[in-house]
C-alpha cells in the first residue's frame, strides 16, 4: 500500500529529472538572408561588397561571421562584425599587410643566416633555417587567402549566438575587377577638356597677335622704375631668388622674373648681384642672367662674380646678403621666390639701407613682413603670372588668360549649382557632392 502510495511521487519525481534545462536547448535564430557579392565599381579590383538583410534576431546576436570561397572550394571566415552590420567590403587591405611584414621579417632571416653561414655557426644556422621555413610557410598560406581578380567567390553570412551559427544561403558568384574608368569622375574629364579647350585657344589667339589684356601688377610695373633709379645712382641691383630649391614652384616663378630684370640691368649697364642659397639653383641663375646678357647684346658685358653662392645654412646665408646691403649699398632690392623667418632680417636690413625693395612670394606668412617693410610687394599667384606679365611671351600668355577664364567659370558654376541645391534640386546636390 504504501509502495502504490509513492509510486506517482517517484513518477513526478522522475518526470522533473528528466526534462532537459532551458539553457541546454539549441536556441531558435534565423539567419541573416539575402546575400548578395558584387564587384566594387570603379577601382582597381580585389574588393567585393557583400551585403545581406539582417536577421529578425539581430538584437540577441553575438556578431555576425562572413565566409568566402571560391565556387567549389571550402569555405574560410574572412570577418567577424558586430551585430547591426548589414554590409562589407571584402579587400586585401589586411592582407597585404601581413604578406609585407612576412616578407621584411623573410628578408631579415635570410641575411642573419647568410651572416651565420660565413661565421660557420651551426647552431645558428640550424635555428634560422627553421625559422625561414616557418616564415615561408605562413607566407604562402596568407598568399592563398588574398583576393583575387577574375575568380568568382561565393559568400555566406552566419549569425552567431551563445557559440552556435546559423548560417545564411550561399550568395551568387561574384568577381572582382578593374575598371579602366572611374565613371563617378567624368565631371573631372570633361573640366580637363574644358580647360584644354582654353588653353588652345587664348594661346592661338595670342599667337596670332591679339592683345590679351592681363591686369596690371603694381610690383612689376615697379621693375622699370627700380632699375632706372639703381641706374641713374650709379648703385647694383640686388636680386634675392628665395631659399629653396630648383623644385618649389615659387623658385622657377623667381628666375623667370631674374631673366626679365637682368636683360634691363644689361641694357642700362647697371650691375647686378644674385646670391644664392642652394647650389642648383646658382646654377641656374648664373645661367639665365648670362643668357640675359646676350639677348640684350651685350655678352661682354656679364661678369660671372655677379652671380655666386654663399652658403646652404639660412641664417648664415642671411647674414652675408645683409652684410652685402649695407656694405655694397643697391639702390634695388629684389626678394622674390620663397622664403621663411629671415624674410623680415631681409627686408629690414634693405628698408635702412634706403633701396626701393620688391618682394614676392607665395608664403603666406612671410606676405605680412615684405608688405610692411617693402615698397611693392608681389602676393600668392601674381609671382606665377609675373613671367608671363613681363615677357609677353604668347604661350604664357596664353595660358594665363586661360586659367583666369577657368577660374571664373568654376566660380560661376559653384554660384549656380549652390542656388540649385538650396531649391533642393537633386542633380545640383549630387554634382556638388562629387567634385
Amino acid at each position: 500500500m504504501i509502495l502504490l502510495m509513492l509510486i506517482p511521487l517517484l513518477l513526478s519525481q522522475t518526470e522533473d529529472i528528466e526534462e532537459p534545462a532551458q539553457d541546454t536547448l539549441i536556441p531558435s535564430i534565423q539567419p541573416p538572408t539575402g546575400v548578395v557579392a558584387i564587384d566594387v565599381p570603379n577601382d582597381e579590383g580585389h574588393q567585393i561588397v557583400v551585403r545581406w538583410e539582417l536577421s529578425p534576431d539581430d538584437a540577441k546576436l553575438a556578431s555576425y561571421v562572413v565566409y568566402r570561397a571560391e565556387e567549389g572550394g571550402e569555405f574560410s571566415q574572412v570577418a567577424v562584425l558586430a551585430p547591426g552590420t548589414d554590409s562589407m567590403v571584402n579587400n586585401n587591405d589586411i592582407l597585404d599587410r601581413v604578406v609585407d611584414f612576412y616578407s621584411a621579417e623573410l628578408r631579415s632571416l635570410k641575411r642573419d643566416l647568410r651572416k651565420a653561414q660565413r661565421k660557420a655557426d651551426t647552431d645558428a644556422v640550424r635555428e634560422l633555417e627553421a625559422s625561414i621555413k616557418g616564415i615561408e610557410s605562413e607566407l604562402e598560406a596568407t598568399r592563398k587567402q588574398l583576393l583575387r581578380n577574375m575568380v568568382p567567390y561565393i559568400y555566406k553570412v552566419a549569425a552567431s549566438y551563445k557559440g552556435y551559427e546559423f548560417i545564411s544561403e550561399v550568395s551568387e558568384p561574384a568577381q572582382a575587377r578593374g575598371q579602366w574608368f572611374h565613371l563617378g569622375r567624368i565631371n573631372v574629364l570633361v573640366a580637363m577638356i574644358f580647360f584644354f579647350f582654353l588653353v588652345t585657344f587664348f594661346i592661338s589667339q595670342a599667337k596670332r597677335g591679339k592683345n590679351l589684356f592681363l591686369r596690371k601688377i603694381a610690383g612689376l610695373e615697379a621693375i622699370d622704375e627700380a632699375v632706372g633709379r639703381a641706374t641713374e645712382m650709379g648703385r647694383p641691383i640686388l636680386f634675392v631668388p628665395g631659399l629653396s630649391y630648383i623644385g618649389d614652384i615659387a623658385t622657377i616663378a623667381a628666375l623667370n622674373i631674374l631673366q626679365g630684370i637682368a636683360k634691363k640691368a644689361a641694357q642700362y649697364d647697371t650691375p647686378i648681384i644674385v646670391p644664392n642659397r642652394d647650389p642648383i639653383v646658382y646654377t641656374v641663375a648664373r645661367e639665365i642672367v648670362k643668357e640675359a646678357y646676350s639677348d640684350a647684346g651685350r655678352p661682354d658685358a656679364f661678369n660671372p662674380d655677379s652671380v655666386f653662392f654663399i652658403t646652404q645654412s639660412q641664417f648664415a646665408y642671411v647674414a652675408a646678403v645683409n652684410g652685402i646691403m649695407l656694405r655694397e649699398k643697391p639702390a634695388a632690392n629684389f626678394f622674390l621666390g620663397m622664403f621663411w623667418a629671415e624674410s623680415l632680417l631681409l627686408a629690414e636690413t634693405g628698408n635702412i639701407s634706403g633701396a626701393i625693395q620688391i618682394a614676392g612670394t607665395d608664403a603666406s606668412a612671410q606676405l605680412p613682413f615684405f608688405i610692411t617693410a617693402c615698397d611693392y610687394t608681389i602676393i600668392g599667384e601674381e609671382l606665377y603670372a609675373a613671367s608671363a606679365y613681363l615677357s609677353r611671351e604668347p604661350n604664357l600668355v596664353g595660358t594665363i588668360k586661360a586659367q583666369d577664364w577657368g577660374k571664373a567659370t568654376i566660380a560661376g558654376l559653384l554660384i549656380v549649382l549652390t542656388v540649385l541645391a538650396m531649391f533642393g534640386i537633386e542633380f545640383a546636390v549630387k554634382l556638388l557632392t562629387t567634385v
